[in-house]
């Protein structure tokens, strides 16, 4: 090749790179996917079809974006955030709102877009906004940005509500038709506890972009939701198992952990027992099926659980059957029927005792966070569009937090890794230690998580056990209508365990040890048996954070 050529050749090379590269708030934008490809769905309904039809109002999902704005310092690893406009809208729909999200993780959200199919023109359900209200802007945010951004709120019609809001790189307003607002009966209020992970959200001066589901929010302001049609958008059963194949964790338990789960069969089967206040003396073994298990009512510490008398046998049953475990399946609709939630229930003879951080010193904290009886979740949140995989809830004591698909590692194809922590069962997404109530210093109790041969396949011997919304379709167990602990509270001398550990310490350590003992979880200070998943309060609502 002659060398003008050669020089031809590169300098071209050189001017598309340095002309049509990747700036810095473009470089996050690689989208995610999934691992493999979504399986063909078994057929029925409205499931994985691509549009859900609320009844007059088509909608779709669109995932594929165009760069409106940026910032490119501040919140998450200081990398900024990117706001973004959907493209490729199929002919007829409207957009519903722009869409934004940190730039420290691969580009990966939605935006609905909607299409008027009423035949009303009385009383269509999709309506252009009357005007715009600006409720951000940029200009005097001091920080690293591409230019300026501005966020405004459509004015919607008498009778309508806007779902999203618009993004513009300019003062001048959007025009009328850049967005379509809602019927207002196919609206409800914003969902206050949407999980996402603070670690991958951002504040810029009142508008928050958040990590975990995409999308944003201006403090002070809102917008409202699409409120779905579940008989045209839930999974059917053979829908439900194939999911459950599909997106199933696996859960790595510590290589030092001695309290495994088993399933509520075995459990009963060995030995398990009911107590009633005031019989105490005379303990029920339970039915293997839960048949003489009080059914619903309240827990008012009439009834409770325990392990064996017999000690060989209560070490025993402490310690779980892994290879024989259950996981418990609950179906539920959210966000009207847009997603569907799988919580899976995970559930464990004993919690073990909680261990400790303070400073150099990693210590035993006795009897302190043992319990007999432990119900862990963790909650799938799938597309009805398409049934993709969103995001996961990993449930963490009496709190926890949702992850976004792209931010999980995955065990095989589609399956989610869940780290199950030391002795105390909180779930995590990635290995490693925790430390509850450190207030960012190196205090805490120690949630340890790593991987192991101890494994966990949540989707061999599934079991279905809740589907409100297929009436009759699923019998649920009868002990998941035993709405008592599944364990004794025991009180004992909690300031005596705590005596115990000061005496190894001294001066400085000591007093950031009884600091931390004030900010402990009042779960793990006595001994008290949880309820089951039927009376947590995220069974019938959204999952809390």
């Amino acid at each position: 090749m002659h060398f003008s050529t050669i020089k031809t050749i590169i300098f071209s090379l050189f001017f598309i790179i340095f002309f049509n590269g990747p700036t810095m708030a473009d470089s996050q934008a690689d989208t995610f996917q999934l691992p493999s490809p979504l399986p063909d769905w078994p057929p029925g309904g409205g499931f994985a079809s691509g549009t859900i039809d609320l009844g007059g109002l088509l909608v779709r999902q669109v995932t594929t974006f165009s760069k409106i704005w940026a910032t490119n310092g501040g919140g998450p690893d200081n990398l900024g955030a990117t706001f973004y406009d959907p493209t490729s809208i199929p002919q007829g729909f409207s957009s519903l709102g722009s869409y934004a999200q940190p730039n420290n993780i691969p580009l990966f959200g939605h935006v609905h877009v909607a299409k008027d199919i009423s035949n009303d023109p009385s009383n269509p359900t999709l309506k252009s906004p009357v005007d715009y209200t600006l409720v951000w802007s940029s200009e005097s945010l001091d920080i690293e940005k591409d230019g300026e951004g501005y966020v405004w709120l459509p004015t919607a019609p008498e009778g309508y509500k806007a779902v999203g809001y618009v993004i513009t790189g300019s003062s001048a307003k959007p025009a009328i038709d850049k967005v379509g607002c809602v019927r207002a009966d196919f609206t409800d209020t914003p969902n206050a506890t949407i999980g996402l992970e603070k670690e991958h959200s951002l504040n810029l001066d009142g508008l928050n972009v958040y990590g975990s589901v995409g999308g944003f929010r201006v403090q002070n302001e809102s917008v409202g939701n699409l409120k779905g049609n579940l008989s045209n958008s839930m999974p059917n059963l053979n829908q439900i198992d194939a999911l459950i194949q599909a997106y199933a964790p696996v859960i790595y338990f510590h290589p030092d952990e001695q309290y495994l789960p088993s399933s509520v069969d075995w459990f009963f089967q060995n030995g398990a027992l009911l107590y009633h206040k005031g019989n105490e003396s005379t303990p029920n073994l339970i039915e293997q099926n839960g048949s003489n298990l009080p059914q619903g009512g309240m827990n008012d510490d009439s009834y409770w659980l325990d392990l064996p008398l017999n000690g060989s046998s209560k070490d025993i049953v402490k310690k779980g059957d892994l290879q024989n475990a259950s996981a418990y399946f609950h179906v539920k609709p959210v966000s009207g029927g847009l997603f569907t939630d799988i919580a899976i229930w995970v559930f464990y003879p004993f919690n073990g005792g909680a261990r400790a951080k303070v400073g150099f010193i990693n210590l035993s904290l006795g009897k302190l966070g043992e319990h007999v009886g432990d119900w862990e979740h963790v909650t799938l949140r799938v597309s009805n569009f398409n049934g993709e995989l969103n995001s996961v809830f990993f449930s963490q004591h009496s709190w926890g937090k949702w992850v976004s698909a792209s931010g999980l590692q995955y065990h095989t194809g589609n399956k989610p890794i869940v780290y199950s922590s030391l002795h105390g069962h909180a779930s995590y997404p990635k290995p490693g230690c925790v430390l509850i109530g450190s207030g960012g210093v190196d205090i805490g109790v120690r949630d340890d998580t790593d991987k192991s041969d101890k494994v966990m396949d949540t989707g061999v011997g599934a079991v279905v056990v809740a589907t409100e919304y297929l009436a009759g379709a699923v019998v649920e167990p009868l002990w998941l209508n035993y709405e008592r602990k599944w364990g004794p509270k025991i009180d004992y001398d909690v300031e005596k365990e705590i005596k115990k550990m000061k005496r190894v310490m001294i001066g400085k350590l000591k007093k950031a040890f009884e600091r931390f003992v004030e900010s402990i979880p009042s779960e793990m200070l006595g001994e008290d048996g949880p309820t089951g998943p039927k009376v947590k309060e995220s069974w019938s609502g959204d999952e809390c954070v």
